[in-house]
């Protein structure tokens, strides 16, 4: 009984972490228009302005500051949690760039297939047929909600490719973390892996045009937002719920994403909302509670 509440627990964090991590198109559209920074650095202080109320969380936490010193950074852990985690950003801002948000929306959340695929064949998971009946579903509604705007063209190659490498990077960012609660803590994991995701995305933001820091004191709250709600509370609701669930589930829970962040689209900077998205979006919802009784 204990463990099958602590799993409804993980599960129900991940979709916290789904909905909160579902306001980041959100924050970064007005971190584009508003603060004015390159979606690269609007990456970057993503990350990082959450690292000081984590360091703040550690000292707390450990009661000293041993944890800060050098050696305790250098952890495969750490490091490739931090390095999928920077490759997720990086092509995702980069794959809009180069081809419809659309076609970049609904590769990168292919992560969910690839989380499967890849913990099938290295890590000799298996799936009943309810659970892949569940997840077929929810990639068949993220194409429906997505759909109309989709767009194959020789133009957008570049930019689709992109959009397969950030699903690939978001896959292998769930499987890492999945294995490493198993020896870290939440706040280990954000806060560690957050330094190395840092250090990689400051070189990506600088090399941009445009500015990399806002020019007014009070455009910086949408970069405050993005971090502090979709990074901070969000990706720690996620680090969380992985320690509990499989790596496979967790990634078809986070296909909770696109539905949100498209009513919030509508209700915020008045998108339309038609009958395919609530038709993805009912499939979406349907495969994600198909895959947990699956």
């Amino acid at each position: 009984m204990i463990d099958t509440n602590l799993k409804a627990t993980a599960f129900f964090a991940m979709i916290i972490g789904g909905l909160l991590i579902a306001f980041s198109p959100i924050f970064m559209r007005f971190s584009l228009n508003i603060s004015d920074v390159s979606p690269s650095a609007a990456a970057f202080w993503r990350v990082s302005l959450a690292l000081p109320i984590l360091f703040l969380l550690m000292v707390w936490q450990k009661k000293s500051l041993t944890f800060a010193r050098p050696k305790n950074f250098l952890n495969k852990d750490f490091f490739l949690i931090g390095l999928f985690f920077a490759g997720d950003l990086a092509f995702w801002h980069w794959s809009i760039a180069y081809t419809t948000v659309a076609n970049a929306t609904l590769l990168a959340n292919l992560a969910s297939s690839f989380t499967a695929i890849i913990g099938y064949f290295f890590f000799k998971e298996r799936f009943s047929r309810t659970f892949i009946g569940g997840l077929v579903l929810a990639i068949i509604g993220a194409i429906t909600l997505m759909g109309h705007s989709l767009e194959a063209s020789p133009e957008n190659f570049k930019g689709d490719i992109l959009g397969i490498l950030t699903a690939l990077c978001y896959a292998s960012y769930i499987i890492a973390t999945n294995k490493a609660r198993k020896r870290w803590s939440t706040l280990d994991l954000m806060f560690y892996s957050g330094v190395f995701t840092a250090l990689l995305l400051f070189p990506v933001g600088l090399l941009e045009d445009k500015a990399f820091t806002p020019e007014v004191l009070l455009n910086w709250w949408p970069l405050l937002s993005l971090s502090w709600v979709s990074h901070l509370l969000g990706q720690s609701m996620i680090m969380y719920g992985l320690a509990h669930i499989s790596a496979t589930l967790g990634s078809v829970s986070l296909l909770i994403q696109p539905v949100i962040a498209t009513l919030l689209a509508a209700l915020i900077f008045d998108e339309q909302l038609v009958i395919y998205h609530l038709t993805g979006g009912v499939m979406i919802l349907t495969g994600i509670y198909i895959c947990k009784k699956g």
